[in-house]
């Protein structure tokens, strides 16, 4: 019997800015560069309002709110109190499990405070980094990390959002496509494109049926579509993937400059796996054009890619096999280890009994 907790922090790096600067606060406020080729690397509330989102360019949001204010992102501060708030998890569990510097799960079936109620945890937990960090938290209380997830980001701001085991399969159907953890904006335009445009729309089709049409993910949706996720909260969490991309300060379809780019970028890749001991044999090559259209390009090695000149070479071989017959924005590559159904973590005879009290 679980009881999960999912922390995110309500737009971690914005809200920090404006904590540390009066002046930001209660504006419209971006967290990256204002320049031409500037993206945006997180938004605040009050510019969200205006359909500005983290990734978008500067220009582009600068045309939606000419009076957004850009500010540098500060990484070392953002990680430090991210830290900060990792120390408050650890006083009530170690099963702590991070996805990044503003969020994480927690798995608080047995605590260190013997506390009975999830929920009570969670809102202990969201008092907490407030009194000490000044920031506001959003929680998720379910019995597994899908509903949890999708809980904490059910009331933001500053929300708290319970989904129970006896409400949970229709909470589920209700659900748009759109809002399920782990689909995406592509995933989802192909589910309305074959009439799933719910929750229930996806409970009605058979576990076959998901495969063939999404791959091992397939297996996935079939259990979310029914309220089930048997993965465990991991604070080992082992990492998959080491990439690195660049946008170019021009754009650019030469050869000569993107062979230069791609070496720039392999080299931090590189860089980046061997100071987290990391080895792969999926490589994906990314690239997005001067219109921001985005493709990629991977391709699977027989063994394990660890050294430079095979990686620059893999990436050599992918670029050859995009169109560069338009401009290019930016490149990106990536590494990956094996895909394995362990990624999948399932038990189908793991049955769930938690009295609706319980949390």
């Amino acid at each position: 019997m679980r009881k999960i907790i999912h922390i995110d922090m309500d737009a971690f790096y914005a809200s920090i800015e404006q904590r540390d600067h009066e002046e930001f606060r209660g504006k419209p406020l971006a967290v990256g560069f204002a320049g031409e080729r500037g993206v945006v690397a997180a938004a605040s509330y009050e510019a969200r309002k205006f359909g500005i989102y983290s990734a978008m360019s500067s220009k582009q949001a600068l045309q939606r709110c000419p009076n957004l204010i850009f500010t540098p992102a500060r990484f070392e501060v953002y990680r430090s109190i991210s830290r900060q708030i990792r120390d408050i998890f650890f006083q009530y569990t170690d099963l702590v499990e991070p996805l990044s510097l503003d969020e994480a799960f927690l798995d608080v079936t047995s605590n260190f405070k013997n506390m009975k109620f999830a929920m009570d945890i969670a809102k202990e937990i969201k008092d907490k980094i407030f009194m000490e960090t000044d920031l506001t938290a959003s929680a998720g209380v379910s019995f597994n990390k899908f509903l949890a997830k999708i809980a904490s980001d059910y009331n933001k701001p500053n929300g708290l959002f319970i989904i129970t085991p006896q409400k949970a399969e229709k909470f589920v159907e209700k659900l748009k496509i759109e809002d399920f953890f782990g689909i995406g904006k592509k995933t989802a335009e192909k589910m309305h494109q074959i009439g799933i445009n719910t929750g229930w729309d996806l409970k009605q089709k058979t576990e076959d049926e998901l495969i063939e049409l999404f791959g091992k993910h397939g297996k996935i949706y079939y259990l979310n579509s029914r309220a089930q996720d048997y993965r465990e909260v991991n604070p080992n969490r082992i990492r998959k993937s080491v990439g690195s991309e660049n946008t170019f300060m021009e754009d650019t379809n030469s050869l000569p400059k993107l062979y230069l780019e791609l070496e720039t970028v392999s080299r931090d890749v590189i860089k980046r796996m061997n100071k987290n001991s990391f080895k792969g044999r999926i490589v994906t090559l990314k690239i997005k054009y001067a219109d921001f259209k985005v493709i990629s390009r991977s391709k699977t090695y027989p063994t394990i890619i660890s050294g430079y000149t095979a990686l620059y070479k893999s990436a050599l071989e992918l670029l050859h096999l995009v169109d560069l017959n338009k401009k290019v924005r930016l490149i990106g590559l990536s590494i990956k280890s094996s895909d394995t159904e362990s990624e999948i973590e399932i038990n189908k005879n793991y049955q769930l009994k938690i009295p609706f009290n319980e949390f």
